[in-house]
């Protein structure tokens, strides 16, 4: 069922990096705005008369803690006209029309097999809800591997973060891979995200089986980075219900 349209205010802006921003919004009409970790909200804008061309939809980046302020991480998308407002004309303080949660990526009530949470920018946020989620909620799993790909450290959201939730679950694995920085000692990997999730299930595949090793993949990002970890994904021997997706641009 659609949920109706409600007011949230603004309460915090931070500058995650150059192009990227963080926002703490309250929801006015409930104390308790209650969601799953992977859903995600849609705002009205006001920058078009026809009503579907000022949705914007972004990913949830905060977990639900019982509380009615959420997180939203937003890059500014050049020519994006809601983009450009939200940094340009939203400030601590003003209010958005806003409908959700909405969305059905979100993880099994059961845990079973491996997950490979890979995304690209601000892809990062869904997943960084389910991980603190699953660590508040002690919900039983097995391996987590957040693949993170972006260009430049700068490009990097949650760092510091990720790496604490690594120390806090071992279980958790979190691995940013940087497309345009020079190789390092171990601290990250270069080039993209699809290289790694596949070492992983080659080096887990059990020996003398020919199918391969329980794993879902969540994929979150850019078009073509979900396009084509589609196709490697299904070449390994995966099926289509193994993978989930939530598309950005």
């Amino acid at each position: 069922m659609l949920q109706p349209w409600q007011t949230g205010k603004v309460i915090r802006i931070v500058d995650e990096s150059a192009s990227t921003k963080r926002f703490w919004i309250e929801m006015q009409e409930t104390e308790n705005f209650d969601f799953k970790p992977g859903q995600f909200v849609t705002l009205d804008l006001p920058i078009h008369e026809q009503k579907n061309k000022r949705w914007r939809s972004y990913s949830i980046a905060s977990w639900p803690d019982g509380t009615n302020v959420i997180e939203l991480v937003i890059v500014l998308l050049e020519g994006g006209l809601g983009t450009h407002y939200l940094f340009n004309s939203i400030q601590e303080g003003s209010l958005l029309t806003l409908r959700g949660p909405q969305g059905v990526f979100v993880l099994p009530e059961v845990i079973e097999k491996d997950l490979f949470f890979i995304c690209t920018g601000t892809g990062v946020a869904p997943f960084r809800a389910m991980v603190h989620d699953i660590l508040i909620r002690q919900k039983p799993h097995k391996n987590i591997y957040l693949i993170f790909g972006c260009r430049k450290f700068c490009d990097g959201l949650y760092g510091d973060e990720l790496k604490q939730l690594e120390k806090e679950l071992p279980s958790f694995h979190y691995i940013p891979t940087f497309s345009r920085e020079e190789p390092s000692n171990g601290d990250y990997r270069t080039g993209y995200v699809h290289s790694i999730y596949e070492e992983i299930c080659s080096n887990e595949k059990r020996q003398g089986v020919d199918s391969p090793y329980p794993a879902n993949f969540f994929l979150c990002g850019w078009k073509n980075m979900i396009d084509e970890a589609k196709q490697r994904i299904l070449a390994m021997g995966y099926e289509k219900r193994d993978i989930h997706q939530e598309l950005y641009g």
